[in-house]
This record gives C-alpha cells, structure tokens and sequence, in this order.
C-alpha cells in the first residue's frame, strides 16, 4: 500500500453469552480446527502485515490452542470492557511503532470465512483515500421499520441500505482521534465505521460477499462450516 505500512487489530475479549455461557465462540471448533485458528490464519496470509494485535483476555487458555498465535508478529493483548476500548488498547500499543498514515486493519474473532480476495478487494479500494472504508454487502430481504409495540410503521428503500461486515480498514490517526472522541463523550460505537462517521468523517464502502458470516448464534457454527468446506473444495478444485 505504498509506503503506508499495514497493522491488523482483531478484537476478540467479548465472550459472546448469548452464543454460551461455556465457552467463548472463539474456541469452539469447525472443520477440525477452532473458530479463531480459522479466522487467524486467514488473515495471516496477507502480504506485509507488520503485525497482528490481539486485544482479549490473554489469560484464557483456550488461546493455547490456537497455533496462529504463536506466530512472531502476533501479540496477545489485553482487551477493553467493549469493542471500542480493545480497538483503543490496540491503537495504543501500536502508538510508539505505527504513522497517522499507516492503516489499521479490524476484524471480528467471529468471521472465519473471509477471503484474502474480498480483503485485498478492499485494501486496494481504499488506496489512495485518506480516511478508509468497509466490506458491506447488499440488502436482499424487504427491510420494514417496527416500532416498540409490533407495528409496521413503513417498508424501507433497501437501495440505500448496506450491512457492514468486517474487515474495516481506517488510517491509523484518523481511527484513533475518532475513537478517543468517541470515549470522551460516552459514545460506544458498534464497529470502527460508526466511530468515524460520527466524527463526520468520509467512509467508503466495498462491496463484499455473503458467506462473510459473523457467528452469533450456535447454529451459525453449522453454516460457516459449510462455507469452509465448500471454500476449500473451490480452492482445490
């Protein structure tokens, strides 16, 4: 990406208690492996990563069971009480070695089915813009506005609409001003791109593909097993 460098930060100290009260969907298993050894190793295959921060609870010893983290330039981390403040924590530990110019790179723990194509899709999107953007896919479904107590109130036009995914990739200045912003006024921001569009900054958006599926839900383990398998069977093929 010219001579801005490239960090990745995938926060991962949320243990997902609507998912289990057990363990954190992180460590539960898909196609022989743990949902984080997935996602990891994915990531790990993109060119000139500086390195990879891992906010989370780096006392967790399900992280011993995942070899992605032995890697050189992969670092455990402490993470924050939400999404926001173990972004922060990664941005701080990145702040004596990282460039406002450089970019940062967020991932959800609980995507293992993202493609190096759709993350080079969007890093190359993004080249020359000097805020950054995300991965989005279309809205297909009919999308109705409801209020509190179950009534329709309209049918929203869905050709406006885009549900984000991650990877989100911002210049590392430009995240960390917006997420301290955030911090100051109370405000906790669901993703990256919320934080920036709330500091009325600029985001870009890359169409990115469906079989990108956060795991949220048990059965969801089912389907992005099936998205590995059937991903890998093309790689093959």
């Amino acid at each position: 990406m010219n001579s801005s460098r490239l960090w990745v930060i995938v926060p991962a100290a949320g243990r997902g208690v609507r998912f289990s009260d057990r363990i954190a969907k992180q460590f539960c298993r898909l196609s022989g492996a743990s949902v984080a050894q997935h996602c990891l190793t994915r990531l790990l295959k993109l060119p000139s990563i500086e390195r990879l921060i891992i906010p989370c609870n780096p006392s967790d010893p399900g992280w011993s069971d995942v070899d992605a983290c032995k890697e050189p330039h992969v670092e455990l981390i402490k993470g924050g009480d939400n999404r926001a403040n173990s972004v922060l924590n990664g941005l701080k530990t990145l702040s004596f070695v990282a460039d406002d110019m450089d970019w940062i790179l967020v991932h959800d723990i609980v995507r293992p089915c993202v493609t190096i194509g759709s993350i080079i899709k969007l890093i190359e999107s993004v080249r020359e813009h000097s805020v950054g953007g995300i991965l989005s896919t279309v809205v297909t479904d009919t999308v109705k506005m409801v209020s509190s107590d179950g009534i329709v109130l309209r049918t929203e036009n869905r050709d406006c609409l885009r549900l984000a995914q991650t990877p989100q990739i911002f210049r590392f200045g430009e995240l960390h001003s917006a997420l301290i912003a955030a911090s100051e006024h109370s405000f906790s921001p669901p993703d990256e791109a919320s934080a920036l569009e709330w500091f009325g900054r600029p985001v870009l958006f890359t169409d990115g593909r469906s079989d990108n599926i956060k795991i949220t839900h048990p059965e969801d383990l089912a389907l992005a097993e099936a998205i590995i398998n059937s991903q890998e069977r093309l790689e093959c093929g």
